[in-house]
């Protein structure tokens, strides 16, 4: 699609992904998304109780947004283990870290496999997995289990494994948490954490894998709400441009979708507010922000960012370079407004069963 033929309004929608919680469509909703064009949503495992709930749910979503060209990013985190947003029907893969214990490659192929089958034929197609953190923690930590390994060669391994086997079943995979959640011990969901690694010692570990995920073929990177002291002291990565400018940009040279971690989180609300926080996460260079906040105050937000366009404060280049990488991975995934069948609940659970039987608790 040629960028020149959206307007201003079609540019700022796209930059957003919200996350919607209710288990209906409302009128207000419906009307967000169709007046606003935004550019995907993120759904949750409270929205639904049965899987034919979800199925009803994602092709309304796409029969809402059916007459705009640019299909909906529809998203979730499926990571497996304690982060599972399927309905209760589907049996849950064991946690990424038990599922890599053995260092058994294929384990991680079957396991991502069956998970992007089941959202592929479900209709999403966006995941935000693999986590690419380094496990320098105890499980009950906000990370704990969610990582493939405690060292930076084992998390590549598997990770980038888990990513490539995404992107094989045409679902968009996001890594995460951009510089490395693994060197905090505080769940951003309520604190800011604070990384106190020198920048040589983050590139050396924490964002080593990001880079090598990055070369070997990464499409989407989400940036945590992360405060690292010794590279940016006012700003977490989620909003600094030394981050998502400079060492993502030109340090390593990525050019694919850099997506901000939910806003819903204390850490930024309390810190930053709504607008300035979405206003910032622009001027530092990230192409989609991710709200999860009522509708109306999204609609807010992205109203003020218009404004703010318009007064020349956020500069049209920057809106421009974003929408075209978000034009660029619709089109490489082929995302499709068509409606989805779903897949054979039992079948998935027999594949789950045979994977969870490798894992090491």
């Amino acid at each position: 699609m040629d960028i020149n033929n959206l307007s201003l309004e079609e540019k700022i929608g796209q930059m957003f992904l919200v996350g919607y919680e209710a288990n209906t469509i409302t009128d207000e909703f419906k009307n967000f998304i169709q007046n606003y064009k935004i550019g995907g949503v993120i759904l949750y495992r409270k929205q639904f109780i049965k899987y034919e709930d979800l199925l009803k749910l994602i092709n309304e979503l796409k029969e809402i947004n059916k007459n705009n060209p640019l299909p909906l990013f529809i998203s979730v985190d499926q990571e497996g283990g304690r982060v599972t947003r399927l309905p209760q029907e589907f049996k849950r893969i064991s946690a990424p870290f038990y599922l890599a214990k053995n260092k058994d490659i294929n384990i991680i192929k079957n396991a991502s496999n069956i998970t992007a089958n089941i959202l592929k034929e479900t209709g999403y197609n966006m995941n935000f997995a693999p986590v690419l953190d380094i496990k320098n923690f105890e499980d009950t930590h906000p990370i704990g289990d969610r990582c493939y390994a405690d060292n930076v060669e084992d998390v590549c391994k598997f990770g980038i494994t888990a990513m490539k086997e995404f992107q094989n079943n045409n679902i968009i995979p996001v890594i995460k948490h951009f510089p490395g959640h693994g060197a905090t011990n505080t769940d951003s969901h309520f604190f800011l954490p604070v990384i106190k690694k020198k920048k040589e010692d983050l590139e050396k570990e924490d964002m080593l894998c990001f880079k090598n995920a990055i070369n070997n073929g990464a499409d989407a990177i989400m940036v945590g709400h992360l405060l690292a002291t010794k590279i940016d002291k006012f700003y977490p990565a989620s909003l600094s441009s030394k981050f998502i400018k400079n060492i993502l940009r030109k340090q390593y040279k990525f050019n694919g979708l850099i997506i901000t971690d939910s806003f819903k989180m204390l850490a930024i609300k309390l810190l930053y507010g709504d607008k300035k926080a979405v206003k910032r996460a622009i001027l530092a260079g990230n192409d989609i922000v991710m709200l999860k906040y009522p509708i109306k105050k999204e609609m807010q937000c992205i109203d003020y960012i218009k404004k703010l366009i318009l007064k020349n404060k956020i500069p049209m280049e920057e809106i421009n370079n974003s929408v075209k990488r978000i034009i660029t991975i619709k089109e490489k995934y082929n995302l499709s407004n068509k409606p989805s069948n779903g897949i054979d609940v039992d079948f998935a659970n027999s594949l789950i069963d045979e994977i969870n039987k490798s894992a090491i608790s």
